[in-house]
């Protein structure tokens, strides 16, 4: 199966039928030459269970393809951040938060105050790609649990941390401000020279991208007080 996104070529090669149905609308068109070639064993499936847990293995195998897929990434200018994207007029949002902090809410707040103007980049797991030319947010299609994404890539105007709070207000915050939870939502390879390679990335990310914390409830105004701050 060859596919398409993040201005890579992939040619995947699944042992479940899984991949398959999930990367649909991904395909590559033509018959182009892969950058790369993607195949997991059954040690690497077996690797993605949870301590405890009973997934099928084509969901395991989808998450070991997508794993070696963002490994290769780097190679391209890519990483994996966990969050939230959305664009509106042209420019990427990237929201993110730990687990049930409410990313994907916020980003269907956007979608119920602004309309069909937003478009859901990716819901989930987006790749960061970085050019000389700026900051971009990727789709995949390991997007989550309600599939929301597109084969985009749009330019990143911001990245917010979300976190619970009565009144809705926003600020701006530093590079070395936001950098411990930035990090903490990065998937970081275990080999030294692919973690060498995530943290760069992650650094030219925050040197060029503004950077906020929003402090907010789950009232649609909450989507309001954010673009007005980043747009």
């Amino acid at each position: 199966m060859l596919v398409q996104f993040a201005s890579m070529t992939i040619e995947i090669r699944p042992k479940y039928r899984y991949t398959y149905e999930l990367c649909r609308g991904y395909e590559a068109q033509g018959d182009g030459t892969p950058d790369f070639v993607v195949q997991v064993t059954d040690e690497d499936i077996a690797r993605e269970e949870t301590p405890g847990g009973k997934h099928p293995l084509p969901y395991l195998e989808s998450l070991a393809i997508y794993r070696r897929i963002c490994r290769e990434a780097l190679k391209y200018g890519a990483f994996l951040f966990h969050g939230s994207a959305l664009s509106l007029d042209g420019q990427a949002y990237l929201f993110t938060a730990p687990s049930g902090t409410g990313k994907s809410t916020h980003a269907r707040l956007w979608r119920e105050v602004f309309g069909e103007g937003v478009q859901m980049v990716n819901d989930d797991k987006p790749l960061i790609r970085v050019t000389e030319d700026g900051v971009y947010v990727c789709g995949t299609p390991w997007d989550g649990k309600h599939r929301l994404s597109c084969n985009c890539e749009v330019p990143l105007r911001a990245i917010c941390i979300l976190s619970r709070d009565s009144k809705n207000h926003i600020e701006s915050v530093s590079p070395k401000e936001a950098y411990a939870t930035l990090l903490g939502q990065t998937y970081r390879p275990k080999a030294p020279l692919e973690l060498m390679q995530t943290l760069s990335l992650l650094d030219k990310t925050l040197s060029s991208t503004a950077l906020y914390h929003l402090h907010c409830n789950m009232d649609p105004s909450a989507a309001r007080v954010a673009y007005e701050a980043m747009k």
